[in-house]
């Protein structure tokens, strides 16, 4: 019996204010969360610029071995917002005026306040799904096995709630950390030597540096409780031997600015 092939997913972050800095990404941890909750892997990330060559690269070659690919911003009323077109030319197809698009973004704004601009934003690639936006009514698509999403956070948030629900995952991948007081450089021999005996078990070192004294968090990582169950106990009794006692945590440990 051969285990599930995972189900995959990648996601594109477009836009320039990403990539000069000016703009600092929340999609994509939280992108990262909900889809492992529904036994999706988010295996590969991309930020381009609001360059349309850049855009069909990475949305052709991510779709061809994803089952799901995301793409975050570049869809609102101006000039810069090229992502709609970008997708079109990427799955060969024109770029048309949705009528339903229109609509919700005529219940939107008040008489006289969609303009030509704004209009654009009902521009979607023949034969797209059009992806509901509960914040600002400006819809997102679906081309297939791509995902076309807003950019600003709070939109993003509200179009993936409603993506989430047709989605079809796997087995989420489950975790553990091993936290204790001790160098990495300590571990690194045995913990390549667990790593072998585990390999469908990921497991990631990440240092730190607190009150004077370093320690690290291994994060162990599968889909299987049992496999996770046995990696994680291997890790525990390597701390022992090096005369620490190691903390065992259900979960992964919060973000810190320390690590590296």
């Amino acid at each position: 019996m051969t285990a599930a092939e995972p189900v995959t997913a990648a996601l594109v972050i477009i836009g320039n204010e990403i990539l000069s800095g000016r703009t600092r990404d929340a999609n994509l941890p939280h992108l990262a969360r909900e889809l492992n909750e529904r036994g999706i892997r988010l295996v590969e990330a991309r930020v381009v610029s609001d360059d349309e060559g850049a855009i069909i690269e990475a949305v052709n070659a991510l779709r061809a071995r994803c089952t799901y690919v995301f793409t975050t911003g570049g869809i609102g009323p101006t000039h810069d917002d090229i992502t709609a077109e970008a997708i079109a030319k990427a799955f060969g197809v024109t770029l048309m005026r949705d009528a339903e698009a229109v609509r919700r973004l005529e219940s939107h704004y008040e008489p006289g306040q969609l303009n030509a601009a704004r209009l654009r934003m009902a521009d979607v690639p023949e034969g797209a799904a059009l992806v509901d936006n509960p914040v600002s009514r400006a819809p997102g698509f679906r081309m297939e096995n791509v995902y076309v999403l807003a950019g600003v956070p709070t939109i993003m948030r509200a179009m993936l709630d409603g993506v989430l629900l047709e989605l079809v995952g796997g087995r989420p991948l489950l975790s553990r950390t091993v936290t204790c007081w001790l160098g990495e450089g300590t571990l690194a021999e045995g913990l390549g030597q667990i790593q072998e005996r585990h390999p469908d078990v990921s497991i990631g070192s990440y240092p730190h540096f607190r009150a004077g004294r370093f320690g690290v968090s291994l994060v162990l990582r599968a889909d299987d409780p049992w496999l996770l169950g046995a990696a994680t106990e291997d890790v525990a009794v390597l701390v022992r031997s090096h005369g620490e006692e190691p903390q065992v945590t259900e979960g992964e440990p919060p973000l810190a600015d320390d690590a590296g």
